[in-house]
């Protein structure tokens, strides 16, 4: 029989994406054989995070500063918003190490299945920043799901009013990717944004 504090923990733990509740008893176990190591530092951690971290009024990105770390860089191009579904989508991007612009994250995507419309994603920031002066061109990062195209849709269409050029990600073939192995789709989508050679 396992206490109740112990379950208590694994049923959070499970609650994670990723980890199940076998997971979750796993990494419970590891963390009390070694609690001063793992267990003890992670609880710091853990509240030290909850305690610290909050999100950029400006872009939506999580920091323990508001305006974020990126917001806040004066190295970043200021004429360039990307636009992504999730923190973790900019995260992304950033792990990349390609792209130097400010992001603007959407908090989801819409979804008529999910109940989640326009009110519920931050377009009205979005829309308030396009109309910045001195903004060019709003990427539209969001995923190639049907929720994540018809997001994109609408977003180009909110933003035909501003002086901005509004542009999406390319998609198609990946970097060490075999046609063999793709989805029709994909090679549909890699088709049509062919480019010269």
């Amino acid at each position: 029989m396992i206490g109740t504090e112990i379950e208590r923990l694994i049923q959070l733990l499970a609650k994670l994406p990723g980890l199940g509740p076998r997971s979750a008893r796993r990494a419970v176990l590891y963390m009390m054989k070694r609690r001063e190591a793992v267990m003890t530092p992670l609880v710091k951690a853990l509240a030290e995070a909850a305690e610290k971290i909050v999100t950029c009024h400006n872009c939506g990105n999580l920091d323990t500063v508001d305006p974020c770390a990126i917001c806040a860089d004066g190295r970043r191009d200021p004429t360039i918003i990307c636009v992504v579904e999730e923190v973790a989508d900019l995260w992304a991007l950033e792990r990349a190490g390609t792209y130097k612009g400010r992001y603007h994250v959407l908090g989801g995507v819409l979804s008529a299945i999910d109940g989640m419309g326009p009110e519920d994603l931050n377009i009205a920031g979005l829309i308030a920043r396009a109309g910045e002066v001195g903004l060019g061109e709003v990427i539209l990062a969001t995923g190639a799901t049907v929720d994540g195209q018809t997001t994109a849709h609408y977003l180009t269409e909110r933003l035909a009013g501003c002086d901005v050029t509004v542009t999406r990600l390319a998609q198609g073939v990946p970097v060490g990717g075999e046609l063999d192995y793709l989805d029709d789709g994909t090679l549909s989508a890699a088709l049509k944004a062919r480019r010269p050679a």
